[in-house]
């Protein structure tokens, strides 16, 4: 089943400790995102791609799409001072489609197949997001203190891609926008809504791009990936 992606890429590098988009770093002389939307440009199910980005990053992001031959992209959207914000004007500009991924630009390492259940489970249910289990056993803490331990059975460690019928989607970023909610993720904006969402089981190296320590871990995909081959 086709699908259409919305990707925000209107971040900074704070985290990273970067003086610039992390987005724009790279892994093995390519630009993180371009990756990322490398997966998506070799989907025959993918439709196309609609980027969230900063107005004065425009340009060299749109020169790096047509630098790698990136075919997919039909359109920029002007990101937000949130996430929340860069997702919704993406979404505002899509063309109504059945299915919709919201995918985190900064995640170059989504598997495929995981891609394929997450649009196969949404068309179904209407709201389907990728995740991986706890591994580690979780504590809580006050001032210091432990005052729980969790028992991670239960506990999921939530990623992109998120997939959801357009409208569910459309309908509930525009509901927490005339709320003024803000979320952490789209699932939990359909969520409050009272629609149930669906998790499908990802990989743990569809990590975010966040830290120099993902740097790190990054480049050891690549490497791991290319000795594959």
């Amino acid at each position: 089943m086709n699908y259409t992606v919305v990707l925000p890429a209107a971040g900074s590098g704070k985290r990273m400790k970067a003086n610039r988009n992390k987005l724009l770093l790279e892994l093995s002389s390519k630009p993180i995102f371009i990756y990322t939307l490398e997966v998506f440009d070799r989907d025959p199910n993918c439709d196309g791609m609609w980027l969230a980005v900063k107005e004065d990053e425009r340009q060299l992001i749109e020169d790096y799409v047509e630098r790698y031959s990136i075919k997919k992209v039909k359109g920029y959207a002007t990101g937000g001072a949130e996430r929340q914000d860069s997702v919704r004007a993406g979404l505002e500009m899509v063309e109504p489609c059945d299915i919709v991924l919201v995918h985190d630009a900064a995640r170059p390492f989504i598997s495929p197949a995981v891609i394929s259940e997450l649009v196969q489970q949404a068309s179904e249910s209407g709201a389907a997001i990728a995740g991986v289990p706890v591994k580690d056993t979780i504590k809580k803490v006050r001032d210091g203190l432990i005052t729980e331990t969790v028992d991670r059975q239960d506990l999921w460690m939530i990623q992109t891609p998120q997939a959801f019928r357009y409208e569910l989607l459309l309908e509930a970023a525009l509901l927490a926008q005339a709320d003024a909610f803000l979320g952490t993720d789209e699932a939990m904006l359909v969520e409050r809504t009272g629609h149930a969402v669906q998790i499908v089981e990802s990989t743990y190296e569809n990590v975010k791009m966040t830290t120099p320590d993902d740097l790190i871990y990054g480049k050891a995909i690549l490497a791991s990936r290319l000795q594959g081959e």
